[in-house]
Formats: structure tokens, sequence, C-alpha cells
């Protein structure tokens, strides 16, 4: 005869079991997530081991290999956020409801809200990309990728007449990501003014020297 539990789990429908068991699944990686997240702004990256992150989890060690394969895959996540952040900006651009520099303007915004208040994490992750070869070639893919989608909205620009022509997308793609992990870098060592205050504040002072040559003499610039 079977038991009260089996009993009563056969009471409750395979779809919400599976549901249940997706649930738990996803609190447990983003605790994992944030687990390691903290421990790297705290510790560094090199110093936080997988039984550190699983400790501060409060899960088995085991646990975390079937989230993260390995380190670099938590961090792997972290630049993918930042990914999604920037397909939205060109998801938007690409629409055409509103000109490419607003919407661009708005990512750098977005991108420096998602690490307002975590200097000591970005500092960690440069300090891991410094020194860690497996660390540096997984955020070269991801900075390689958001060049190329922050390519296509420039590209969408210029098509409109929005943007400068005498440089390509790819430069100006290009330039304005070393401008803004610049920006970055800088505001985790001396976060002395909000990240998004700081990021606006150089896209204002970016944003006029981008527009096509007829859009800047319409604005007297």
């Amino acid at each position: 005869m079977p038991g009260r539990s089996t009993a009563l789990r056969r009471l409750v429908p395979r779809a919400l079991r599976g549901n249940r068991r997706e649930r738990r699944s996803a609190e447990t990686r983003e605790r994992l997530y944030r687990a390691a997240l903290q421990l790297f702004a705290e510790r560094g990256y090199p110093a936080t081991t997988v039984e550190d992150i699983t400790e501060a989890a409060d899960v088995g060690k085991g646990t975390f290999f079937n989230y993260f394969p390995t380190k670099e895959h938590v961090l792997a996540r972290y630049g993918a956020e930042r990914i999604q952040a920037v397909e939205r900006a060109r998801r938007e651009a690409l629409r055409g409801e509103r000109a490419v520099l607003e919407v661009l303007g708005e990512l750098a915004g977005d991108l420096a809200g998602q690490s307002s208040e975590r200097p000591a994490l970005l500092r960690a992750i440069y300090a891991a990309h410094a020194s860690c070869d497996a660390v540096r070639a997984e955020l070269r893919k991801r900075l390689m990728r958001g060049r190329e989608l922050l390519a296509d909205i420039y590209r969408a620009g210029q098509r409109r007449g929005e943007v400068r022509r005498d440089l390509s997308a790819s430069e100006l793609s290009r330039l304005t990501q070393i401008v803004f992990l610049g920006v970055t870098l800088s505001w985790s060592m001396n976060p002395d003014t909000p990240s998004r205050k700081t990021a606006a504040m150089v896209w204002e002072l970016l944003c006029p020297s981008l527009r096509a040559a007829a859009k800047r003499a319409s604005r007297g610039l």
C-alpha cells in the first residue's frame, strides 16, 4: 500500500510538480549566483572558492556544478545580463520609433544603473579580467558581442541620417565601448557620484559629437 506522501503526490498534477521543481531549481541557481557575486566583491575573484560559494548559498558543494560548470560561468551570466540590455536597445533602435542617440543614452544609463552601488564587485571583475586568462577570454567574448550590437544601432542611425557617417558604425561602436568601459572603471575606483548620473553626464558630452553634421548644424553645435 503506497505511503501517505506517495498518495498525496499523485493528487498533484504532474505539470504543477514540474513547475515546483523548476521554481526550486531557479531559486537555487539565483542563490548561488548572488552568493558568488557577493563573495567576489568581498574577497576578490581568485580568493573565492566554489566551496565558499556553496557554503554562503547554503547548498551542497556538488550542487554548484549542476548550475555553473566553473566560476567563470558566474561572470559569464553577469556579462550576459548586460548583453541582454544592449539587445533590447538594438530592437528598439531598429523599430525606428525613437531617435537612435536617445536610445543609446538610455542604454548608457541602464547599464550604469545595473552596476550601481557595487563598486567593489566591479573592481573584482576588472582585477579578474587583468589576472585570469579564462575570465579575460570570457569577458572578451561578451565585449565583442556588445560591440556588434552597438554597431547595428549606429548603422540604423546612419541610415536615417541621425548619426555621423565619416566614421564607420563599427568604429563608433568600438570608441563608445572604450569610453564607457573607462567610465565604469573610474567610477568603481572612486564612486563619488551615482553611477547612473555619471553615465548621463558623460553621454551628454559625447552625444553632440555623434550626431550627423546636419543635425549638429541645426542645433548650433
